[in-house]
């Protein structure tokens, strides 16, 4: 039984994607202008494309938990976060709600002059908008967990916790300038009837002539060239030296983000050899040729997968998720406040960070991943089951049923991974299918890098090699090739003027 809501009700994937595009176009960028009244603040969020609850749940839908917590999506979370706010602090805002495709759409639109208040970039450029000292830090009054509506820094993981302030740019914490809203990992999802779980469990599938034309990966060049970067140091990554190094995350980060110039040629080289090998690069796509059987594999972050195990169990299909034994992606999607539009403006910065809290409450955490399938960071806290209840409510074991495990989540919930209040009893099948990509194992985890920031001379450089790779790169024409066309332009050349000759 499906559980999540994921946009189901589109049965297609490419009608739910036009629904959400053309929502978001309905609500158009803006410009810095002046608040619409003194009474109202003005609060402009941008957010990737279906990545926020917008209501409009069937009374069906109704989520009922153990705890006697009823979840339901009447209207758009930010419509509820305007009656919330006034009801909790007596200010009226506004929320103007638009969306951007990719992280590199959000920093064009930045560059060009669109004015946010709260955008929510993935980890590489969060760091990169630290970087460019582009960001507003948080309030100290933001952490004080004494406050009862400051569900993040109350609810957030303590995996997520310790991730946040352990990286850091220019000395600085990204728990100073970041919240995390949604993470997860890449890997490929698959057929298991089609692909042995051995063959899936290795970059090395984009490259495998077995499945030619079958797989996908994806058409941008950061998550590209991870998973090209984890087949051209497979056998690094996988040598019991490596493995056993007492400072094995550490060179394991190093290694997939490792941008010098030789190592992006050779990279270079091996995405011409898979290219011809895959069936397509896409964004999202694959979703839908994966569940309509069009490819076997596709390269895919983990709460993309999810969504298509569920779309392809309406049809009694069942699809698989596996992590390349080399490495995988860790990633972050956050909510980061922007100097350009908070503008050292109390009432503003108030009501952005009121909105992340609002977002990190459990109720909404949980509507947000039932809509949209990603894995929120916000765990709950130690006197909150609201987010595991919800969890066992998805992928717990009914009773009586048959081939059982128990799935260690302490590690997410408590910060400790054999704490037996987090061991979730659930079905075996879910150790490689929806749990399994939403809540990885520890050991997933201690194999997981997350990609860095890079200089603009570097993403100049890796820019450069996906042109050559995405399209026609005249330097990769064989001499012989050039010399039979050199042979036969003067050929045409030497014909058309003994034409011209003779007519004279």
């Amino acid at each position: 039984m499906i559980k999540y809501r994921k946009q189901l009700t589109a049965l297609f994937l490419a009608l739910g994607m036009v629904f959400s595009a053309a929502l978001c176009r309905g609500i158009q960028p803006v410009r810095a202008k002046k608040q619409a009244g003194s009474d109202v603040v003005t609060l402009r969020v941008c957010n990737w494309e279906e990545y926020l609850d917008l209501g409009g749940w069937d009374e069906k839908e109704r989520i009922e938990l153990e705890n006697n917590v009823s979840i339901f999506g009447e209207q758009a979370l930010y419509h509820d976060f305007e009656q919330w706010y006034y009801e909790n602090y007596g200010q009226r805002v506004q929320v103007e709600y638009s969306c951007f495709g990719t992280n590199e759409d959000l920093y064009n639109q930045l560059s060009l002059g669109d004015v946010y208040d709260l955008v929510c970039p993935s980890d590489y450029m969060i760091m990169k908008l630290m970087a460019k000292d582009m960001l507003v830090p948080y309030s100290d009054a933001f952490f004080d967990v004494s406050q009862p509506h400051n569900y993040y820094v109350r609810g957030v993981s303590p995996y997520i916790r310790q991730v946040f302030e352990e990286n850091e740019i220019n000395g600085e914490s990204w728990s100073k300038y970041a919240a995390g809203y949604m993470w997860g990992v890449t890997g490929m999802l698959y057929n298991p009837d089609k692909v042995e779980e051995a063959e899936a469990g290795t970059w090395k599938l984009l490259g495998n002539p077995k499945y030619k034309c079958q797989v996908t990966i994806k058409d941008n060049v950061r998550d590209s060239y991870f998973a090209v970067l984890g087949m051209l140091k497979a056998d690094l990554l996988t040598s019991n030296e490596f493995l056993s190094s007492a400072d094995y995350g550490q060179r394991l980060t190093e290694e997939l983000n490792d941008v010098s110039t030789p190592t992006i040629q050779a990279s270079e080289k091996l995405f011409q050899q898979i290219r011809g090998n895959i069936y397509s690069f896409e964004t999202d796509s694959g979703k839908a040729d994966m569940v309509s059987g069009k490819v076997v594999a596709s390269y895919q972050w983990s709460g993309d997968a999810v969504y298509a195990m569920d779309l392809a169990e309406l049809d009694e299909t069942y699809l698989s998720f596996a992590v390349p034994q080399e490495c995988t992606n860790l990633f972050f999607d956050g909510w980061v406040m922007l100097k350009s539009g908070i503008e050292q403006d109390e009432r503003k910065q108030h009501a952005a960070e009121a909105f992340v809290n609002f977002v990190s409450r459990s109720d909404n955490a949980i509507r947000n991943m039932y809509y949209i399938g990603y894995t929120s960071v916000i765990a709950g806290g130690p006197e909150d089951s609201t987010v595991f209840d919800y969890v066992n409510y998805c992928y717990g074991a009914e009773d009586g049923a048959g081939d059982t495990v128990e799935y260690p989540l302490g590690y997410f919930f408590s910060g400790d991974a054999e704490d037996s209040e987090y061991m979730l009893s659930t079905e075996r099948q879910q150790c490689k299918r929806q749990l399994f990509a939403q809540y990885p194992t520890a050991d997933v985890i201690s194999r997981s890098a997350i990609m860095g920031y890079y200089t603009d001379e570097k993403n100049v450089e890796l820019n450069q090699m996906w042109i050559h790779v995405r399209c026609f790169n005249l330097n990769q024409v064989p001499k012989p090739v050039w010399a039979a066309v050199l042979a036969a332009v003067l050929v045409l050349v030497i014909l058309l003027i003994y034409k011209k000759l003779q007519k004279h």
